[in-house]
């Protein structure tokens, strides 16, 4: 532990990263028991799930910068469990319009535009996919190998990191770091594809639930818990942030992209409130009020 040897203002740091940590569970915690109670049992659980993200990335960093030998599992957890909130926003899509069958009833005349980012979005001669339960399936699926070979190859990783062959950031072509990095990498363009494959489609449908802001807190969730985290390691790797004993340029990288991830997470739990919270007693549009009815009568 690091709290040992911290100042006065190392103590303060920590303490307020800690406090916003604490009341950004709290924060869920608060907004789960509300949709637990105003939202029909065939929505609760996914979005409960996809609102837990930044709390839950919050934690795992908090618990990373007060013990820093667990940084390399407190990473992998956050990445698991980001990875299952992916296929969860899949899911959270098609169930607010109205579920699968619904879905497909609205758009039984129309078609995917599957030239969009990340794989596609350069790709502009693509033709257009016929939206049938098959292309669905397959969308899923899409999201759904992430979930699944995350946790398989973070289960890999962690061994052969006991066996002393894997080492976090080193990417010689010798290691298994590149390689597994590599792999992930591909895993995870071609779960973000189905994903804003189906925002295109749905996102006019959408609009009165908030589809717009809630897909823009999801895409900074990914950017600053990937991109963010990739490009301080790399910083670090190069010795472009320095080194300060204790810790060395690789820990050091760690421990700043920890302490940013808590308090942008905090941030992002705020504002999922808001976003996510929405009022029943007032008037909505009539396409927004007959989709709740069908919602209604679809949960048991």
């Amino acid at each position: 532990s690091l709290s040992a040897g911290l100042d006065l203002p190392g103590r303060f740091l920590f303490a307020i990263l800690t406090l916003m940590t604490l009341i950004a569970n709290l924060v869920f915690i608060e907004e789960a028991v509300y949709i637990y109670r105003k939202i029909p049992s065939s929505k609760r659980s996914i979005i409960i799930w996809v609102n837990a993200a930044a709390p839950v990335i919050a934690t795992t960093s908090c618990i990373g910068m007060w013990i820093p030998r667990s940084t390399m599992f407190t990473d992998f957890t956050a990445a698991v469990f980001f990875a299952i909130v992916i296929h969860k926003f899949l899911l959270m899509m098609i169930k607010e319009c109205g579920g699968q069958k619904l879905l497909l009833r609205r758009f039984e005349n129309g078609r995917f535009k599957i030239s969009t980012g990340p794989c596609c979005c350069c790709c502009l001669c693509l033709p257009r996919v016929r939206i049938t339960r098959r292309t669905l399936f397959l969308l899923k699926l899409g999201t759904f190998q992430f979930t699944f070979f995350r946790p398989v190859l973070m289960f890999l990783s962690i061994v052969l990191w006991t066996n002393g062959n894997y080492t976090p950031y080193n990417l010689s072509p010798k290691e298994a770091a590149i390689w597994i990095s590599c792999f992930v990498g591909v895993l995870t363009i071609l779960a973000l594809w189905p994903v804003a494959i189906m925002f295109q489609q749905v996102r006019t449908l959408l609009v009165c639930k908030k589809i717009i802001p809630k897909f823009a807190l999801y895409q900074f969730i990914l950017i600053l818990n990937h991109l963010q985290a990739a490009i301080i390691n790399i910083l670090a790797m190069q010795r472009i942030i320095p080194c300060a004993p204790p810790l060395s340029s690789s820990a050091r990288g760690a421990y700043v992209t920890q302490q940013l991830l808590i308090m942008e997470m905090f941030l992002i739990t705020l504002i999922s409130r808001v976003v996510y919270r929405r009022r029943y007693d007032d008037l909505e549009p009539p396409e927004c009020a007959a989709e709740e009815a069908e919602d209604n009568k679809q949960s048991p």
